[in-house]
């Protein structure tokens, strides 16, 4: 292993170096903050170089999002032909020119740095001299300490170890232990961040319930795997985790996936901003939505009476009733008009239906051939 990454540990260590030498000459070349800042600034330099992947890798999780649909749609159709399933996938990842294991690259890219880190901060606490890590460096890194704890140091390391490079078992769990849950905290918040704003929750796919899944065991691995890691490694990992985290809230601010809860804002804070200015008729329409939404009125709630008596008000009958009482006499002969009416009515109505009954009649002798009959003369 060290012959092959022997390359990556001369590029480390002279990349620390350097940083060292510069911090040196604000702090003490022994301290924590020198050492501590020079392996900061590596992580900065080394995300600073992935931003392309990064990018590459936003785009290929938006497309494999947006391809979901159509894989589900082949997995139900080939479920019980697995290799023409795995074709079918592999046609659709070559029209769309979308790789599922882009998302991967800036975790695949930085990984061989990670390791090398942790080999050259190995080596420091075994008291070897690695890369361009010459004998008074390598003595130099040894003194220096982070909050009390070496940088070489680890929580699972034995007393007599951690005492050998000058510190105390407390101060080096504790250490650890803090920026252990520095470390899952920002990971679940960075994936989580991801789940609520920067998803189109307008299509429910496997790939969010696999986002999801990620979101909680990512946590856990940094938490299981962070007791064997040197202190210097916790301080490399917890910043490429604030790095991604801060990252990640800036592209979801400027370049959300759209359908996403924090497209709608970015939308939003456009429109108030004058930047998108909608077609006159999106803005008639929601007008007019909003008028006919003010202007609806809620049907008034009747009381028991007035349900049972078809929705009249009792005080109109008892109105009616006065105002009959109060015409007299002229209440028979309302009564008399009303009787007239409604006999008139009933002649109308049988007139109405002779009528009908002698236009069936001749239709029917006209196809019949007979001659259409004529209707006695009213006298």
């Amino acid at each position: 292993m060290d012959t092959i990454l022997s390359p990556l540990y001369i590029a480390v260590s002279w990349i620390i170096v350097q940083f060292h030498s510069f911090y040196s000459l604000i702090f003490d070349k022994d301290s924590g903050a020198a050492w501590g800042l020079s392996i900061v600034s590596l992580v900065v330099l080394i995300r600073i170089c992935l931003i392309p992947l990064f990018v590459k890798q936003i785009k290929s999780t938006r497309n494999m999002q947006a391809l979901q649909p159509k894989m589900k749609a082949i997995q139900e159709r080939y479920k019980n032909d697995k290799q023409r399933q795995s074709e079918e996938m592999m046609k659709l990842y070559k029209e769309t020119g979308t790789n599922p294991l882009s998302s991967c690259l800036p975790i695949l890219a930085q990984s061989p740095f990670f390791i090398s880190l942790y080999q050259v901060l190995n080596h420091i606490a075994q008291n070897k001299v690695v890369g361009v890590i010459d004998q008074p460096l390598l003595e130099s890194a040894q003194k220096a300490h982070i909050f009390g704890a070496p940088l070489a140091a680890k929580f699972m390391d034995s007393a007599e170890k951690i005492q050998s490079l000058g510190a105390s078992v407390v101060d080096v769990r504790v250490v650890t232990i803090i920026m252990i849950v520095l470390m899952s905290a920002s990971q679940f918040y960075t994936q989580r961040q991801l789940m609520t704003k920067n998803v189109d929750l307008t299509v429910k796919t496997p790939f969010m319930q696999q986002q999801k899944m990620l979101m909680y065991v990512f946590p856990i691995m940094f938490a299981v795997f962070g007791i064997n890691f040197p202190v210097g490694v916790l301080v490399y990992w917890l910043t490429t985790n604030v790095w991604t985290m801060g990252q990640q809230m800036f592209v979801i601010r400027r370049n959300p996936t759209p359908g996403s809860k924090a497209f709608e804002e970015r939308q939003e804070r456009l429109r108030a901003a004058g930047k998108i200015v909608e077609a006159p008729a999106e803005i008639a329409a929601k007008q007019a939505a909003e008028e006919a939404r003010q202007n609806r009125q809620q049907p008034k709630r009747q009381t028991k009476s007035k349900r049972q008596t078809g929705g009249a008000p009792a005080g109109g009958a008892q109105n009616r009733t006065r105002a009959g009482s109060a015409s007299g006499g002229s209440g028979s002969g309302q009564g008399a008009a009303k009787k007239q009416s409604l006999e008139k009515k009933d002649t109308q109505d049988g007139k109405g239906k002779d009528g009908a009954s002698a236009s069936r009649t001749t239709k029917s002798g006209q196809r019949k051939g007979q001659q259409r009959p004529k209707h006695p003369t009213k006298k």
